[in-house]
């Protein structure tokens, strides 16, 4: 409620302002006002949001996982593209990402990564993005130009932290160690640091390669293999269908959540909420909040 009585002396202070102006004809002041209001609209609008993420996983750190559909090249590719859009995402909205697992595609993009997100509410925003994305353009990689339909997946887990107890038997593990195949300088492709653990009675394999010791890398495995559990459990005690469950489907047609068309014609279309932007650029660059506020509000 502190929030609210803020916003509204703000409101008011501003009204002060605004009458001021007209009466001396500042437009100076007119411009600083209309800058307040757009500022107050928009701190409004994040209220509104948080009210609305009233789980208890929401204000939680997050990790996000993507890999490339069918397609060679052409999707590992994209998957790489939305890779780069959630991490100046993460950016502008002052998030801090770790890359912890990254398998490069077999000549250009990536195959699959996943990267931690660290922020208020990060998980409660990102969960939005959970789904299949769908990129429709004209080729790089084909020399007679065609038109190409590239498919990828996202998932997001909340990043538990000590407090939440999740039992993990060492009998139920299966961990092996690898030769890192990502970025981390010469040290890292000499020695087996990295790790994958398998989990034998789910079947969830998880794998990290970001630190240059091996112990550190088990410990981040375990924390996101204790994440992706949580969430299992946490699914399994909803009786309806969670946004995961719902995408986890084949990474082709008729699954997608969202549209990126460069070819014939420029626009991102989220198919839950129908909101449509015509700026591809800008939302492949990380803009895309009024995507997620829009499947959050909806």
């Amino acid at each position: 409620m502190e929030a609210w009585h803020f916003k509204q002396r703000a409101i008011s202070d501003v009204q002060v302002i605004y009458d001021m102006a007209l009466e001396e004809n500042d437009e100076r002041a007119l411009e600083d006002v209309a800058a307040e209001l757009e500022h107050l609209g928009k701190s409004v609008r994040e209220t509104e949001l948080k009210m609305m993420l009233g789980s208890e996983q929401d204000p939680m750190n997050a990790i996000v996982s993507i890999h490339a559909g069918a397609g060679g090249t052409e999707a590992q590719d994209w998957a790489e593209m939305l890779m780069r859009m959630y991490l100046r995402w993460a950016e502008k909205r002052g998030f801090k990402t770790i890359i912890i697992d990254y398998l490069p595609g077999d000549e250009a993009g990536i195959k699959s990564v996943s990267f931690t997100l660290e922020g208020e509410y990060a998980y409660g925003y990102a969960k939005a993005e959970v789904g299949i994305h769908r990129l429709v353009r004209i080729s790089p990689f084909d020399a007679g130009a065609r038109r190409h339909t590239s498919f990828a997946s996202v998932f997001v887990y909340p990043e538990i932290d000590d407090e939440i107890v999740v039992e993990i038997d060492e009998k139920d593990l299966r961990i092996d160690t690898y030769r890192s195949t990502g970025a981390g300088g010469q040290h890292v492709n000499k020695t087996d640091s990295a790790v994958r653990i398998t989990h034998l009675p789910t079947g969830i394999v998880v794998q990290c390669q970001n630190e240059r010791s091996q112990h550190k890398n088990k410990a981040m495995a375990m924390k996101y293999l204790r994440s992706r559990l949580y969430e299992l459990k946490i699914r399994e005690q909803n009786e309806k269908l969670s946004e995961i469950n719902k995408t986890k489907k084949e990474i082709a047609w008729g699954s997608q959540i969202r549209s990126y068309v460069l070819q014939p014609y420029k626009m991102v279309k989220d198919h839950r909420t129908n909101v449509e932007i015509g700026n591809v650029g800008r939302v492949l660059d990380g803009d895309i909040d009024d995507l997620i506020e829009a499947y959050l509000i909806q």
